[in-house]
């Protein structure tokens, strides 16, 4: 199967998984108590039975679930997400304005934990048994069982507030109007403590998945007759080890990539930042339904595409896939 029949396949059974998640989301959403039509009624004091049910009418809510159902997934086809009548714009529009600052904070907490949790695990690895080893083993069960929430707060009143090393919430500083470098080294000041944040947990379970394929891996008959050819160890670390080692955190990466975008939800919401995260937050209390069926669907197909794509890397990667695929 060459690469073109094999993304042709995986793009088709994509398709199929977001068109059930979509059609998931539409009835787990219809199944909450409340809806919008309640709640702008009872924010304006005047929810009496009239003007609810004008309410329902202009939300489209006084329709059969199925046509309500039709509609919803006949604008998806048309990349139509709805409208907000809370935010009086378009959902796509809505989601896209805030959708670089959700790619930037994944995107950042992303590299930072493969980078820090594969060299910390290689680290581990090549340390086994000694205190290295067990101070890696430590922090990564520190960072894994410590809750994200936790490590927010204190991240903001110990960087930011006691030793105000970086800004503790927002996207970028408000009324210095920067341009060009000064903006973008702001926003990264800005970006820190989120991006730390979001990534620890993850940088845990990288390491770890480390350690435990490189010790795997350093036993194996190559690796032993690249040793009794007189290669350098840190030749046989490299290319031998780390190489195959790291396919298996490859995939649990790219598995565990669209899940930064549930988590950005708890640390947007932290550090304020203006990302998708933050705006299905606010769309969950105000119980918009266009916007947040918009933000589920946006986020599922990020995790069909991260998938897709670590798909491609891992067969890249390792030829013998090509064979199986």
């Amino acid at each position: 199967m060459n690469l073109a029949q094999f993304l042709a396949g995986r793009l088709a059974k994509g398709i199929v998984v977001l068109f059930a998640i979509a059609v998931l989301n539409f009835f787990l959403i219809r199944a909450a108590p409340g809806d919008p039509a309640q709640v702008l009624a009872g924010e304006a004091g005047a929810a009496d039975e009239q003007l609810l049910i004008q309410l329902r009418e202009r939300f489209g809510l006084d329709q059969p679930l199925l046509t309500q159902l039709w509609v919803y997934l006949k604008g998806y086809l048309t990349f139509d997400l709805g409208f907000s009548y809370r935010q009086q714009q378009s959902v796509l529009s809505l989601i896209l304005d805030r959708l670089p600052a959700t790619l930037l904070l994944t995107g950042a907490a992303f590299i930072v934990s493969l980078g820090l949790g594969t060299l910390m695990g290689a680290l581990a690895a090549r340390r086994a048994g000694r205190w290295q080893d067990s101070v890696i083993t430590t922090l990564a069960l520190v960072f894994y069982a410590t809750p994200l929430f936790w490590v927010a707060l204190m991240s903001q009143i110990v960087f930011s507030l006691k030793l105000g090393l970086v800004p503790n919430v927002g996207y970028e500083s408000i009324g210095t109007n920067y341009t060009g470098l000064a903006r973008a080294l702001d926003i990264a000041s800005h970006l820190v403590l989120p991006a730390l944040t979001l990534g620890l947990f993850f940088t845990a379970l990288y390491a770890r998945m480390m350690r435990a394929s490189m010790l795997e891996v350093a036993g194996a008959d190559f690796v032993k007759t690249a040793r009794a050819k007189g290669l350098a160890p840190g030749l046989v670390s490299r290319r031998h080890v780390a190489r195959n080692a790291i396919l298996p955190v490859v995939t649990l990466a790219g598995l565990q990539a669209g899940q930064l975008v549930g988590g950005a939800v708890l640390t947007e919401t932290v550090f304020a930042w203006p990302g998708i995260g933050r705006l299905m937050f606010d769309a969950l209390v105000q119980r918009d339904y266009s916007v947040l069926l918009g933000v589920f669907f946006m986020s599922s197909a990020m995790v069909v595409g991260f998938n897709i794509l670590t798909d491609i890397v891992y067969r890249l990667a390792d030829p013998r896939i090509e064979a199986v695929s």
